[in-house]
């Protein structure tokens, strides 16, 4: 299981910094650029929320979850 983080895009298509963003929601630049770049193991509710609120999109739009690929044929398991 993955979860890709599409906050990047988001941000582009609302054509917004990160600075702007971090000023907007009250998080440090520093922990939304870990967020943005997927190295963070969690994020709260409200952390999530604020930033949907500001960019006005779902939290879908800024998470996705990629399944497992399946094994390819004729590989062991």
């Amino acid at each position: 299981m993955d979860i890709r983080i599409n906050l990047d895009l988001v941000l582009v298509k609302r054509k917004m910094s990160l600075t702007e963003l971090s000023n907007r929601v009250g998080i440090s630049v520093t922990n939304l650029s870990l967020l943005k770049t997927g190295k963070v193991r969690g994020i709260r509710f409200s952390t999530l929320a604020a930033i949907c609120r500001e960019l006005n999109c779902q939290p879908a739009d800024i998470l996705e979850y990629l399944p497992e690929s399946a094994p390819s044929a004729g590989a062991e398991t």
